[in-house]
């Protein structure tokens, strides 16, 4: 008996040790103690620091760019500008989506930041929950004076940074490019028309769906003169697009139908009605008469066979290949095989404007009012040894000279191709003026020398610290001059941050109402459907709790505007 109770004597103490490590998190990870970390002096944070620091940071680089951050030039005169030496963590690209979660639920190896996070509000609050994460307001007042300074003159962003509990647990990246209806955001899935083929055809610019109609019908019949005229080699697509594919979607096309809204939010597929309605569009006469439509174009051959299943780089060789009479893009120099100075002049290709059917009318994107905005690019993480150093290394990112190259590119680089010289404004100040960059492709320069991460570049900046990009300017022109007359939609969707139990909820009911749309868009717009069809759409909708999905987007509206 005294042998038994002495090893259980034994076990009980074992157990309660194991306990009161679990506690304090010693029996999984050896996180820093931050209880005085806001105890740091701002004076002593004054870059470049007396003595050299590390911190460690994970990031992506885009395909076939430099990997190693430290050799871009943009962080190079960051740690000179500093001495701050980062020691950084990559992932490619096109594998952050698989890894990053594997990498934030390993605490032993998980740097001190995450710096182009780009993590849904899920994202957040489930790390945030998870203790992977630090929240981050008090550092930004204390050691982040060019974040405070963005958050002072534009206080809706720090708002929309901040949850329930008045908690900001990530950094965010802000570009501004116009406002409210004139924001290049309002319409990502712009329409293009190749206006050589309608000048070569003695066509007009269509302005209504039974125009758009007869002009694809016309690049279908004349589709070999075309080709031989031009010198395509390939079939003739009148249109082209890829079906539920975010900015290559050709929906914007149905705007015109019944109540005018379109189908402006693939992802979460709601809408604002001018009377503060939060609906999915997919329950209207309005998108049942616009996918009527397009099927009716599918079935008379003017859309593009393959734009149920292409991918981006099928996409994109055919269009540079010169055979698209129409295709959908963010910039349709992305598809199209066209310079920026024809693209200016309006040769060649020009954006598609609304066109009437039942109505006239363009749905700004949800969001777009308060133009860039990712509310998750950079987290700081529970490893960070000293946050008041991260956060203020962090704060350099939102300089308005950093922010910009951040965003774009640099100068002064020994390579074919800068994004920026540095000149002076108007006041003789320095200021990053956008070079020319000829026949090379913008994305391609910008992500040789981009660093990405959290930024922000305000309006105000302009003319300032920096020239608007070229492409920016143009893409802005359209948008004002083409587009923006025809935003009759008062609303959209505002940037909200979701309580916890919302957000989980709204994750959960999302993608199967995102399916069920999806399938159903793609399936009549190749196939027809009947009024059958519709009712069980409308049915599955119900049986997925649309109802309830809506009304959580209809409380976030409500309190937004006060109701």
């Amino acid at each position: 008996m005294k042998k038994f109770q002495k090893v259980m004597s034994v076990v009980l103490a074992v157990a309660m040790l194991a306990v009161m490590l679990a506690a304090c998190g010693g029996s999984n990870t050896d996180t820093p103690d931050h209880s005085q970390a806001l105890d740091v002096d701002p004076a002593s944070l004054a870059f470049p620091l007396a003595e050299k620091a590390e911190i460690s940071g994970l990031t992506n680089f885009p395909v076939g760019t430099e990997s190693e951050p430290n050799n871009r030039t943009i962080f190079k005169r960051l740690e000179e500008k500093t001495n701050v030496h980062v020691n950084w963590k990559t992932i490619q690209g096109d594998q952050w989506g698989d890894k990053i979660s594997l990498e934030m639920a390993n605490l032993k190896t998980l740097p001190e930041f995450v710096f182009s996070a780009g993590f849904s509000d899920t994202d957040l609050l489930k790390y945030a929950k998870q203790g992977v994460i630090i929240n981050v307001e008090e550092y930004i007042d204390k050691y982040m004076p060019n974040l405070m300074k963005v958050f002072e003159q534009a206080p809706e962003y720090r708002t929309m940074c901040t949850d329930e509990n008045g908690h900001i647990w990530a950094l965010p990246w802000i570009e501004q490019l116009g406002s409210e209806k004139t924001a290049i955001q309002t319409v990502g899935n712009m329409p293009f028309i190749n206006v050589a083929w309608l000048d070569y055809l003695g066509l007009k610019m269509p302005t209504t769906v039974d125009e758009f109609e007869q002009v694809l019908i016309a690049f279908r019949d004349n589709a070999a003169d075309l080709k031989s005229h031009f010198g395509i080699d390939g079939d003739i697509i009148p249109m082209s697009c890829i079906i539920n594919g975010g900015n290559e979607d050709c929906t914007i096309l149905t705007n015109g139908f019944g109540e005018g809204y379109g189908d402006p939010d693939n992802g979460r597929k709601i809408v604002v009605t001018d009377d503060l309605k939060v609906i999915c569009p997919a329950t209207t006469e309005g998108w049942r008469k616009g996918i009527e439509w397009l099927h009716k174009l599918y079935a008379e051959d003017l859309i593009d066979k393959e734009a149920f299943t292409q991918e981006w780089s099928t996409y994109v060789a055919k269009g540079k290949s010169g055979r698209y009479g129409v295709c959908f893009s963010w910039d349709v120099a992305n598809i199209a095989a066209i310079s920026m100075d024809d693209l200016i002049a309006g040769n060649g290709w020009q954006p598609l404007p609304a066109l009437t059917a039942d109505t006239r009318n363009i749905t700004p994107a949800n969001g777009s009012f308060t133009s860039g905005f990712d509310r998750g690019r950079c987290v700081v993480t529970v490893n960070a040894k000293n946050p008041a150093l991260v956060c203020a290394w962090l704060d350099q990112m939102y300089d308005p000279m950093q922010s910009p190259q951040n965003n774009w590119g640099t100068y002064g680089e020994d390579d074919d191709f800068d994004i920026f010289e540095m000149g002076t404004n108007d006041a003789g100040e320095p200021m990053l003026k956008h070079a020319w960059l000829g026949d090379a492709s913008p994305v391609e320069v910008r992500e040789a020398e981009c660093v990405g991460g959290p930024l922000a570049i305000l309006d105000s900046y302009y003319g300032k610290y920096v020239t608007c990009p070229d492409d920016a300017q143009y893409r802005l022109d359209w948008i004002k001059d083409v587009y923006t007359p025809d935003m009759n939609t008062k609303y959209v969707f505002p940037n909200v941050f979701m309580t916890s139990d919302d957000t989980k909820q709204i994750a959960n009911l999302n993608p199967d109402i995102y399916k069920c749309v999806n399938a159903a868009k793609a399936d009549w717009i190749m196939n027809g459907f009947t009024d059958a069809d519709w009712d069980k759409l409308q049915s599955d909708l119900q049986a997925y709790k649309l109802n309830d999905y809506l009304a959580i987007f209809q409380k976030y509206l409500d309190a937004f505007y006060g109701k």
